[in-house]
């Protein structure tokens, strides 16, 4: 009797061990949404318990296009992951503050993260070269004993990188590399994202129906566009000034959420350089000033062919990866529309494994203010998964 009674309790210790086993992946992924997304209260304070120390290093890796700077994010003891990180376009590059923040997030778990720094990305070029680039990180770090000891690595990419790092994962470098790929707010196809910041018209959920939805673009994208189509639409002589414009505008921008003095200043000198353009670049810079997506659009559309053509950069124009593919949204995203990402997973259907989730809690490459910890549940199960690659 009682050594039935002991072999019960026993299965039930067992039973419950096992429980309690395949639940700690699920709080790992909880406690890292909740660092990333700065939630307060209780369960932050018990986020910041759990984490390891991280080191971080700088060094410089080959590629096809030169040297290119990496940081790398090591945590302390033994790691249970590799992976790629890279950030979006933006002038801070490695230093990028949402960027940072996600590789010390991810590296704290136990995750050895390396983040390329890609010049053209920095300086709000969309390039061929980019995708290189990413694609040759990946293949430097998956050969990096030290780094990646004998197993598959991850590769991330954040807004635009999103796409590009699903293009670079198809390519047969990478073949048999990857334990996975994941885009964060990214693109499926390039030229149909700048359709939409041009016109404010997102595209239809279902391939080929005419448009959805009316949402008005973020003119950081439409500012863009126009960077990089400044040759077609000033005269070669207005080129150069314009382009400056565009850049000081770009930058204020960029600035606005960790120093608004500043951004304020150099917003101010976007404003200056207009009033010392000729026309047409006056006028191009005066919509770029005031915001006014309305009236650059239409100018931009007929150049988004030229800007974003080459299948390099559109995940759909390219060969599917042979790993999983993840995908994460905001759901109310206004620079790369969050029916990117489900157009995309309908393409990527029965080519190979694919997850997706639109969240609420999200914004474009950032996480939306007031997140609370009921918020977060729908986003564990995603990163449980992720991170059990």
């Amino acid at each position: 009797m009682k050594a039935g009674r002991a072999a019960r309790y026993a299965v039930i210790a067992v039973l419950a061990g096992l429980l309690v086993a395949s639940l700690v992946p699920y709080v790992h992924a909880f406690l890292l949404i909740v660092r990333a997304a700065q939630i307060g209260g209780w369960a932050g304070r018990i986020a910041g318990c759990d984490t390891r120390p991280v080191a971080e290093s700088l060094q410089e890796i080959p590629t096809r296009h030169g040297p290119v700077r990496v940081c790398v994010y090591r945590p302390a003891g033994r790691a249970s992951q590799s992976t790629v990180l890279v950030s979006g376009v933006h002038p801070a590059g490695l230093e990028e503050s949402r960027l940072r923040g996600l590789a010390r997030h991810l590296a704290a778990t136990g995750v050895v993260v390396v983040t390329p720094e890609i010049r053209d990305l920095m300086e709000y070029r969309i390039t061929a070269r980019a995708t290189d680039i990413v694609e040759d990180s990946a293949v430097w770090l998956a050969a990096r004993a030290d780094l990646a000891p004998g197993r598959r690595i991850g590769l991330m990419g954040v807004s635009f990188s999103g796409g590009l790092a699903i293009v670079a994962a198809g390519r047969p470098a990478l073949r048999g590399r990857l334990a996975y790929v994941f885009s964060y707010g990214g693109h499926g196809n390039l030229p149909r994202v700048l359709r939409y910041l041009c016109t404010g018209v997102e595209p239809s959920p279902t391939a080929g129906l005419p448009g959805g939805v009316t949402r008005p673009p973020h003119d950081y994208g439409v500012a863009v566009i126009l960077l990089r189509a400044v040759d077609r639409v000033v005269p070669p002589d207005q080129a150069d000034l314009l382009r400056r414009g565009v850049e000081t505008f770009l930058s204020a921008s960029a600035l606005a959420g960790i120093d608004p003095s500043r951004a304020e200043q150099t917003f101010a000198a976007a404003r200056a350089m207009e009033a010392r353009m000729p026309e047409p670049a006056a006028t191009l810079m005066r919509y770029v000033n005031t915001r006014d997506v309305a009236a650059l659009g239409p100018r931009l559309l007929p150049y988004i062919g030229a800007i974003g053509g080459d299948p390099s950069l559109s995940p759909d124009q390219s060969a599917p990866p042979d790993a999983p593919v993840y995908l994460l949204h905001g759901a109310g995203d206004n620079v790369i529309p969050a029916v990117e990402t489900c157009l995309l997973a309908a393409h990527l259907q029965g080519r190979t494994r694919v997850r997706m989730l639109v969240s609420d809690l999200l914004l474009h490459a950032g996480v939306s203010e007031g997140a609370r910890v009921i918020d977060a549940w729908p986003l564990v199960s995603f990163w449980t998964a992720l991170l059990a690659e």
